[in-house]
């Protein structure tokens, strides 16, 4: 695309994710003027004020953990040596955050402007020195080649209309929808050339080994440990060995799997082409094919202060900040707590992960779900709920009873939602399937996913991955031979 129609897009883009506050605009204006409602115009320009001084004044504390050359010289070095290999110059402050991410931000400091790399500590565990050299290269270029103003304009200008589409009410997105996707390529172009750099930087097999593994990294944290956190929260505790927990249940080759396939599953879908990177196996075909010795290890960072770090990472997980001090010691925080003395709660207590029974790491049966999966097939039990939902997937009108499960799948953009209503009804059908099965004596095959079975005979079954294969085929016979192989009666439904 030439400069003046990129110019255009994001003219475009701008007029479209500025409409519906224009539009307000000038309905209070028209209210103003002719109805005489001045008083009315007070309170939007007081917002916009308030809001245009937070913009340019504003003081926001930076996220993460700062981290000190003189502390953690290795990852300092590393980061000097990749920024002066790429030609990045300038203030670069260095912090580390909880989440399994990378992202480069400016930043005025003390009236100085730089720049601020994010590093995620699940990365600093489990990358390798060279890849995180491509991770930390690949953010270093990619602010390099959007300097310029026409693409820095176009990137802020895709983020702010893709910030439109948020939600469930999205009336923008007919509009919104073909900008974004025609200045799709020209996002992707500048992460493909970063990718590049980082090649030429680390080599191509520790830049293509980074890209997956990062992506699996947050497939895993989002689908596997944020349960633990809202599990144990919920029973008044926190993982004190989250991140050693979380290394563990990576090392599992069923975990892996799940997760590589869930990260695949998301980069393929985006309805209104919100993605500013291309799915992982896009952005590993079009690496440079760069070999030979690389300046980086083959083993991870040392961090000089990774148990400190990492008790600082759990406790901003757990939202623990506000029970404990600097030092790490509790704090009497009133300001937090309720004045009345029967009314006082106290701090969550620690538990370790890894030292739990198997069982307890698995969530007990989800009665909600039975009941919702019930009352969508109108049956009075768990096993005939399975059959009636088992015969649906069998005439093809599973996607209605996914819709009467989940209600909310109406809000789903219409190019994902085949896929929300697999997932729905896969996920639906599974729980009582579960119970039967554990009834009949299988176990769990994995200590971090309760979907995956052990038969008494020592097969392995996802049963996850034979529901949704049976939705896809509409074929539910594999589910009920598994039925019969485990001497489990199915009731037929009513």
């Amino acid at each position: 695309m030439s400069a003046a129609g990129e110019w255009l897009l994001v003219a475009a883009m701008l007029v479209v994710a500025w409409l519906p506050m224009v539009c307000a605009g000038v309905l209070l204006l028209a209210a103003a003027v002719f109805g005489g409602l001045w008083p009315m115009l007070g309170l939007p320009m007081l917002w916009i004020l308030v809001n245009v001084h937070r913009a340019v004044n504003g003081r926001d504390p930076l996220p993460g953990r700062a981290i000190q050359p003189g502390n953690e010289p290795e990852l300092a070095e590393l980061v000097r040596d990749v920024a002066a290999r790429i030609g990045f110059d300038g203030p670069l402050l260095v912090r580390i955050v909880p989440l399994p991410t990378a992202a480069l931000g400016r930043v005025r400091v003390s009236g100085v402007r730089g720049h601020v790399l994010l590093l995620g500590l699940p990365l600093l565990r489990a990358l390798t020195a060279a890849q995180l050299a491509a991770v930390v290269g690949h953010e270093l270029a990619h602010e390099q080649h959007i300097r310029d103003r026409r693409t820095s304009w176009l990137l802020s200008a895709r983020g702010m209309l893709a910030q439109r589409l948020e939600g469930r009410f999205r009336p923008l997105a007919p509009l919104a929808a073909p900008l974004l996707r025609a200045s799709q390529p020209s996002a992707w172009r500048t992460e493909s050339v970063a990718d590049a750099d980082a090649a030429r930087l680390a080599g191509t097999t520790a830049t293509c080994e980074a890209l997956e593994l990062t992506g699996l990294l947050v497939a895993s944290f989002d689908g596997l440990a944020e349960g633990w956190l809202s599990d144990l929260a919920a029973n008044q505790t926190y993982p004190e060995d989250f991140y050693d927990a979380f290394d563990a249940a990576l090392r599992d080759p069923l975990v892996r799997h799940r997760c590589a396939r869930t990260a695949a599953d998301d980069d393929a879908i985006d309805p209104y082409a919100t993605a500013d990177h291309p799915p992982s196996a896009e952005r590993v075909s079009a690496l440079p094919h760069i070999e030979g010795a690389t300046a980086y290890g083959t083993d991870p960072l040392t961090l000089r202060g990774a148990a400190v770090i990492e008790q600082w990472c759990v406790e901003q997980l757990a939202g623990l900040d506000g029970w404990r001090d600097s030092g790490g010691g509790e704090t009497a925080d009133e300001t937090r707590r309720p004045r009345r003395g029967r009314d006082r709660y106290d701090p969550p207590q620690p538990v370790r992960l890894l030292d739990l029974d198997t069982d307890r790491l698995h969530p007990p049966a989800d009665v909600e779900a039975l009941l919702l999966l019930r009352s969508a097939t109108r049956q009075d039990t768990p096993q005939r709920a399975l059959s009636a939902a088992l015969d649906a997937i069998a005439d093809g009108s599973w996607p209605r009873l996914a819709r009467r499960i989940e209600p909310g799948l109406r809000w789903v953009p219409a190019a994902a939602r085949a896929t929300a209503l697999r997932e729905v009804m896969a996920g639906a059908v599974a729980e009582p399937l579960l119970g039967m099965l554990r009834e009949a004596g299988w176990t769990y095959a994995s200590r971090w996913m309760s979907t995956v079975l052990t038969a008494p005979d020592g097969t392995v079954v996802d049963l996850y991955d034979l529901l949704v294969a049976a939705v896809d085929r509409g074929d539910p016979v594999p589910v009920r031979d598994l039925l019969q192989t485990a001497g489990v009666q199915e009731t037929e439904s009513v």
